[in-house]
């Protein structure tokens, strides 16, 4: 595996899930890894927080930090890019893995019952979200 000691790494959506896998392995090849995502707390069903990813980051030999971010608020998107600018010297690593998919739409129920406002949610996380976070990262990561 390549060492990436040194390196500063992000990964959108890293409560769970693919994002958390990519969080965890980039942790484990030696990196700082910001853990961001909506879930501080367990929920009923859901499991998975940025702590517990983070502590998994930590544990597997890099550096966790969880950071609560709605990919959804430009303006939390902007404050979680310059706190990395304060705290690290750049960015290294992007992944965008934030993605929202509503209770509706794992209901069971045809997707055509469901409400369209579904399909805003995802956009606005999934494609816009990395659109945002990419838009920033790049500030970063030219330096």
């Amino acid at each position: 595996m390549t060492s990436l000691d040194g390196k500063i790494a992000l990964v959108t959506g890293a409560s769970r899930g693919i994002g958390k896998g990519c969080a965890v392995e980039l942790g484990a090849a030696g990196a700082t890894v910001y853990v961001t995502g909506r879930t501080v707390a367990e929920r009923k069903g859901i499991s998975g927080t940025v702590g517990d990813t983070a502590a998994e980051v930590t544990a597997a030999g890099g550096k966790g930090i969880p950071v609560q971010c709605d990919h959804r608020d430009d303006e939390q998107v902007a404050a979680l890019f310059e706190r990395i600018a304060q705290e690290q010297s750049g960015l290294d690593v992007l992944v965008n893995s934030a993605f929202i998919v509503s209770n509706e739409l794992t209901s069971g129920r045809p997707f055509w019952e469901c409400p369209i406002s579904n399909w805003d949610d995802m956009v606005g996380v999934g494609t816009r979200g990395a659109y945002v976070a990419s838009w920033h990262a790049a500030r970063l990561m030219q330096r």
